[in-house]
């Protein structure tokens, strides 16, 4: 055997490893962020929404000119328009391994066209009522993630069939064309055959996907931070739930392409009660507080009017030997507390709830008028807040609570005793001026992906270890027609 050929060969497979170790993971091999299931209950509330949805579709088809001649009979027949629809059997369900399957049964339409009809030398218009009976409309959906990671409608299936169409004349001949009324719905109810799926094609590729298109992918948070919800794979469908993965990321805005591994557990949706549920991972938060951080958000400073006179006091007679011998005319100027993260804040989920721990440097300033602060001490500062989760229509919002608090000197464990009676009035001044700040900036809360005209009500919070699930219902604000033709309008305005 060739030894070099061998060498070679070895060469060439341990390149090929190498490589394959090294390509970056694809999106299915990502762990979610944040998952949502919508399940049967929630898709029978949708089905209302969709009914009259395709009620309204359905009334806008047109119909071409029909003209024929039979025997003595010359006519021709225009203006057709759907009078009402009576879809009386419908359903809507999931398709597993597919989609969705919309079907309507044994259902009707009522129709009136304009008639013109010469028959020998006489010559008569008039409308004609015609309704179709036994209408049956099978449409399976095909849901998909696209290429930018949106929710989308890739496919559509259609078969519609009509029974029997009947047709009554109006008018003084009335009766008399009463035998050419076959003839004449035969082919109308091939022409309608003929429209009804064009148009739940148009229903569901043009409009529906236009609806899942106020689904936020990458949108932003504020001035600082965006979310990214996109999908990860396409989304996984039973007979009971459609189940969908997002990344649930944070990033900065400056740096949208930078990506924090997700090294949190895999949240898990087991319910089925509600019409909806929304897991959340450590990661969703963590990503979050990661970007924030980066961003130098986490940078405050406590002074005038935010410190109580108790407390600069307090701080004066702790440091009294330092302003002491920096110089005695300091002991009037005001103080300062500057705090700054020294590193990414980290969300702990539990089954009792959910905490966030913040490490800090504190420092002590004295601000001279007219001169540049002076720094009498630096402290560390470890804290822990309870953290809860709540939901108000589409916003997830967190109420930061402070439950421990620890200083500790960056000198020696002797300056770390002489801190012990700042412990307490500190974690009260934090209290007091920080965490109502922190509040209020979280209060605005960060929307979830769910499109226009839905809500979450009747939410329900469960903690996990690693994760936490939300179970709500669904209410829709606004009408699917109504959203999708503001979403078009502001298209259009945009364009222009």
């Amino acid at each position: 055997m060739d030894t070099t050929s061998c060498s070679h060969s070895g060469t060439m497979t341990a390149f090929v490893v190498s490589v394959l170790f090294l390509l970056p993971l694809t999106m299915a091999d990502i762990t979610p962020g944040c998952k949502i299931r919508f399940t049967s209950r929630g898709l029978e509330m949708l089905k209302y929404e969709t009914q009259k949805f395709v009620e309204e579709e359905l009334s806008n088809i047109t119909m071409p000119e029909m003209k024929g001649k039979e025997g003595r009979f010359q006519y021709t027949i225009n203006n057709v328009k759907i009078t009402e629809l009576n879809l009386t059997h419908v359903d809507l369900r999931f398709q597993p391994d597919l989609g969705l399957l919309f079907e309507v049964e044994n259902s009707s339409i009522t129709l009136n066209f304009q008639r013109r009809i010469l028959y020998w030398f006489f010559f008569d218009v008039g409308f004609i009522n015609a309704s179709a009976e036994g209408v049956n409309i099978h449409t399976a959906l095909n849901l998909i993630r696209d290429d930018m990671g949106r929710l989308k409608i890739s496919n559509i299936t259609c078969d519609a069939y009509i029974s029997k169409m009947k047709a009554k004349f109006s008018g003084t001949l009335g009766r008399v064309y009463d035998f050419v009324a076959t003839f004449l719905t035969t082919g109308m109810r091939f022409l309608l055959n003929q429209r009804i799926c064009p148009s739940m094609d148009r229903a569901g590729l043009v409009l529906i996907n236009s609806l899942l298109e106020t689904i936020p992918v990458r949108s932003e948070v504020d001035s600082y931070i965006g979310i990214d919800y996109s999908l990860l794979r396409d989304p996984v469908v039973t007979e009971s739930s459609l189940d969908m993965d997002f990344r649930g990321m944070f990033y900065e805005l400056k740096n949208e392409n930078e990506t924090l591994p997700n090294n949190a557990v895999n949240p898990i949706i087991t319910d089925y009660d509600k019409m909806v549920y929304l897991a959340l991972s450590e990661y969703f938060f963590d990503s979050g507080l990661d970007a924030y951080f980066k961003v130098e958000m986490f940078k405050t400073e406590i002074s005038n009017g935010r410190m109580s006179k108790d407390m600069e006091m307090l701080l004066k007679t702790t440091y009294f030997a330092t302003i002491m011998m920096l110089n005695p005319a300091l002991m009037e100027a005001p103080l300062s507390l500057e705090l700054e993260t020294i590193s990414s804040p980290r969300c702990t989920i539990k089954s009792s709830g959910a905490s966030v721990a913040v490490n800090a440097i504190v420092n002590v300033l004295v601000l001279p008028p007219g001169q540049d602060p002076v720094q009498l001490s630096s402290m560390t500062m470890e804290t822990k807040f309870n953290a809860k989760v709540s939901m108000k229509g589409k916003r997830l919002t967190v109420h930061m609570d402070l439950r421990r608090f620890k200083i500790f000197s960056n000198k020696s464990a002797l300056e770390s005793l002489a801190l012990i009676p700042l412990q307490g009035p500190l974690k009260t001044m934090l209290q007091i001026s920080v965490v109502p700040l922190i509040n209020n900036y979280t209060k605005r809360g960060v929307q979830i992906p769910l499109a226009d005209g839905m809500d979450f009500i009747e939410e329900v919070v469960t903690y996990h270890n690693g994760y936490i699930v939300i179970g709500a219902d669904l209410h829709f604000t606004r009408g699917l027609r109504e959203v999708i033709q503001s979403k078009m309008a502001g298209e259009s305005a945009n364009t222009v």
